[in-house]
């Protein structure tokens, strides 16, 4: 039996002034710590999608399920949300939670990117990157190069006092994340090691692939033995492969997570605790992903594009050990049972989750259409064609990143309006403000009336893809023009409507301290909703989801 336990809650980890031997090595065909053997039990979670009075919580529930080691994506997009602007405070303070990591007894796999996937729009990529028409994402084009560059250089300065060398709980660092299943440029790989080597981080390099990934993902140096799977199909190849390495799956897919108008994914508890054993009995480390997922709060989420644009939902459950709320599962349960055989002393107690309540409904207050709060905003940008979202001349002119713009025009003349598949990704559309329609990646066609009309679209980003080969392509708004077709009129009365976008503020007044609940939306339509100027996400009547997670603590 491997202890794996090289840390107790009692001995918190001083990041100043720990004197450290020899760190994770990947030198045999199984790890070591500290010229120990060490066997990674791993789970992710996102300090970003986790409200940070709930970090502790969380990770607290983590070392009593019986793992060692904490897996978190960093997104380059929150940030630096402005060319050169970084944000390192507050909810994304990066080194407060992996300090706090380490003070639970917790090591760290920190996976910084530049590009994480995640199921975050553009993959954790900053929007303002596809202001260059000419940009290649995640390649070696001197413009994504320049910017990986600048953004490493504040990153780096961050956690390099975390890594395992100067005290820290920071045990391995990933090159990038699932490049095998990109792989545009094979000077890539060796440039964002470089990237971090340059720097001074000097821990274990490892990356991370699905199985048909795996022989292009790797860097030289590294460990490249860390696949991504659900179900175990692929152990006994890698045992082949790679006699002599320490294996890991370093996404175990605990679940999965929803995209708008589909069923929520579930994968049973007993099926994953069958394939966890197994991984287990062959000596393999895992990371499970996810073990928390939370939220993806605000207007966050990714989207997948293969053939068939997909927006994901706001929720991050992904049916992972911990629920969104942060409440232990049969699956939470079952894997404790299972990872205490791993160790020689009982596990620590679970905590309690916070407490819940169901409240009233809130009650609505005020409304302002779309059209009466155009008079409160500022003055729109004018340009002979339209533009979309990240070449808007605003916020410091970096672009719009996220959300809706309303773009108008006058036109002559009536017929048919053909997107031609250029709205990216759904717009109401509106004559003299009234509404004749939706465009989006099914509906490419609507009838406009004859005689000189103002024309609007409100347009909605829906969430940039976040994997595959599409990413250079998600510029938001309206990126092409549209057409008449005077071929296909339909008359406007057959599309008129009385959907009227606007503004609704409703007060929810709670007796005692404020309690975690959920938001239930199922009569709306199509929208956002904040709570004290706190955006908790998106809701849309398709489903599946129709409960928005409103912690208690929510300053996100």
């Amino acid at each position: 039996m491997v202890v794996i336990f090289f840390l107790s809650r009692r001995h918190h980890l001083d990041v100043r002034r720990m004197s450290r031997l020899e760190g994770l090595k990947a030198d045999s065909s199984q790890f070591t710590l500290e010229g120990k053997p060490f066997r990674i039990l791993g789970g992710s979670v996102h300090y970003f999608r986790v409200p940070r009075a709930y970090w502790e919580d969380r990770l607290l529930k983590m070392k009593a399920c019986g793992l060692n080691t904490l897996t978190t994506y960093v997104p380059w997009n929150l940030h630096e949300p402005e060319r050169g602007t970084f944000n390192f405070q507050d909810q994304l303070d990066l080194k407060a939670y992996v300090s706090l990591a380490a003070q639970l007894g917790l090591w760290v796999i920190l996976r910084p990117g530049p590009y994480i996937c995640a199921e975050w729009d553009l993959g954790g990529l900053p929007s303002w990157l596809l202001q260059d028409e000419e940009m290649q994402l995640r390649t070696t084009y001197p413009g994504f190069v320049n910017a990986v560059n600048l953004y490493f250089d504040k990153l780096i300065s961050v956690i390099k006092p975390l890594m395992f060398e100067g005290g820290g709980p920071i045990i391995a660092v990933q090159v990038e994340n699932e490049y095998g299943s990109f792989a545009k440029d094979d000077k890539y790989m060796p440039f964002i090691k470089n990237c971090l080597q340059s720097r001074g981080i000097k821990e274990l390099l490892m990356t991370s692939d699905n199985w048909e990934g795996l022989r292009c993902g790797g860097v030289e140096g590294g460990n490249n033995t860390d696949i991504n799977l659900e179900k175990d199909t692929n152990n006994r190849c890698l045992c082949l492969l790679f006699p002599q390495k320490p294996l890991m799956v370093m996404e175990y897919w605990s679940g999965w997570f929803d995209v708008w108008g589909e069923h929520h994914h579930v994968f049973y508890a007993e099926d994953m605790l069958a394939v966890v054993s197994e991984i287990l009995d062959r000596g393999v480390s895992i990371n499970l992903y996810m073990f928390h997922g939370g939220t993806t709060f605000g207007f966050m989420n990714g989207a997948m594009d293969f053939g068939t644009y997909k927006s994901q939902v706001t929720s991050y459950d992904y049916d992972a050990p911990l629920s969104e709320a942060g409440d232990c599962t049969p699956k939470y349960h079952h894997l404790r049972n299972l990872f205490s055989q791993y160790h020689s002393e009982h596990l620590p107690g679970v905590p309690s989750s916070p407490e819940r309540k169901a409240y009233g409904p809130a009650l609505i207050q005020q409304h302002l259409s779309l059209w009466d709060v155009l008079q409160f905003s500022d003055k729109p940008h004018r340009s002979d064609r339209p533009v979309n979202m990240e070449n808007l001349p605003v916020n410091n002119n970096n672009g719009q990143s996220y959300g809706y713009t309303l773009y108008e025009t006058t036109i002559t003349g009536g017929g048919a309006l053909n997107s031609r598949n250029n709205i990216r990704d759904r717009a109401l559309v509106f004559v003299n403000r009234e509404c004749v329609g939706c465009l989006d990646y099914k509906t490419h066609e609507v009838a406009i009336p004859d005689g000189k009309v103002t024309l609007s679209f409100l347009v909605e980003n829906c969430g940039r893809v976040n994997y595959g080969k599409a990413l250079d392509e998600q510029r938001k708004g309206i990126p092409h023009v549209a057409s008449f077709d005077k071929m296909s009129f339909r008359t406007f009365s057959q599309f008129k409507s009385h959907c009227v976008p606007g503004f609704f503020q409703a007060r929810l007044c709670v007796d005692g301290p404020p309690k975690d609940t959920f938001v239930s939306l199922r009569s709306w339509g199509k929208g956002v909703i904040f709570v004290n100027g706190q955006n908790l996400g998106r809701y849309w009547f398709i489903g599946p989801q129709h409960f928005l997670y409103l912690p208690m603590e929510h300053e996100l």
